[in-house]
């Protein structure tokens, strides 16, 4: 049976309401790992993130895809008390953050050995904690896809093969889309598997076109800030009309406490797409595929 894997045990679509597919409970994206990189108590991060996580309740929400791999701040720890305590599951991530941000044990890793400690992840647990990883989280460089880069999206297209877990990657331009599809293919994955992070910030749509074609998944992930929710909704209505409502997903890409902020005071809420883009949605006609978008969607992309 297909499963969502999940700080709160593994969930059946019957046990899902509505998903978040693409937001942060705790980051730090500072480079060079300086003092207090990634330092931070739980019980901090659970006053600032329980408030916006009750709002998400309400609005019929109860998982939450946390995007933070390694590189950039990630703590299973942190996020199995935070879900524990508050009560919401998310979705949490292995894999690796591009580069400059690739840590030093990565770089010198083998595609092997990366393979390896994706699979330990996905099929037993992360780092000091009891929770599985559900996905990989990966990213390229706007310019192209460096060598390590190459090499760690290589390797997680092997460990998705073994466990059908699906490769997310924040990617900007849609040749470097088209480049990763081409070496996940080549190590033996499959680009249905492959999700296509932050697709709005591509202008030229023969690319979005392109990907779906292949089977890939679309991503518009910053609703709320930028651009419009108009914008959004034209997207939307684009893909969806032509044909390719069953891959596509919407979140925010909120939340961001980070250490280097003082008590996470810049954490943004995840309430903007429930309160206001959902019903700009209806308003547009596009009511029927709510569902799809916030619940079928997300969980036939992440589930294994």
């Amino acid at each position: 049976m297909t499963r969502l894997i999940t700080t709160l045990g593994s969930l059946s679509l019957d046990q899902v309401q509505r998903i978040l597919p693409h937001e942060h409970i705790f980051t730090d994206t500072r480079q060079g790992w300086p003092a207090g990189f990634g330092q931070g108590h739980p019980d901090d991060v659970l006053a600032r993130v329980a408030p916006a996580l009750e709002e998400l309740k309400d609005q019929g929400f109860n998982v939450l895809v946390e995007c933070t791999p390694v590189g950039v701040g990630r703590r299973p720890d942190i996020l199995a008390s935070v879900s524990q305590r508050s009560g919401f599951a998310f979705t949490a991530a292995t894999g690796i953050y591009r580069e400059p941000w690739v840590p030093p044990w990565a770089q010198q890793a083998s595609e092997d050995e990366l393979r390896d400690w994706m699979i330990a992840e996905l099929q037993d647990k992360m780092e000091n904690t009891t929770v599985r990883a559900g996905w990989i989280k990966l990213s390229a460089g706007d310019d192209g896809i460096t060598d390590t880069e190459a090499k760690i999206l290589r390797a997680a297209a092997q460990a998705s093969a073994a466990t059908g877990a699906l490769i997310g990657s924040h990617t900007i331009k849609g040749t470097v889309v088209q480049d990763q599809l081409d070496i996940l293919e080549d190590a033996g994955g499959s680009p249905s598997r492959f999700l296509w992070i932050h697709a709005q910030n591509e202008t030229d749509t023969s690319y979005h076109h392109r990907a779906a074609q292949r089977g890939a998944w679309l991503e518009f992930d910053a609703i709320g800030t930028a651009p419009d929710d108009s914008e959004y909704i034209r997207l939307l209505r684009h893909f969806i009309d032509a044909g390719w409502a069953g891959q596509l997903l919407i979140s925010q890409d909120r939340g961001w406490y980070d250490p280097a902020d003082p008590n996470g005071h810049h954490f943004r809420s995840y309430s903007y797409l429930g309160r206001s883009f959902l019903p700009k949605l209806r308003q547009d006609g596009l009511d029927a595929y709510v569902e799809q978008l916030t619940r079928i969607n997300p969980f036939r992309a992440f589930a294994r």
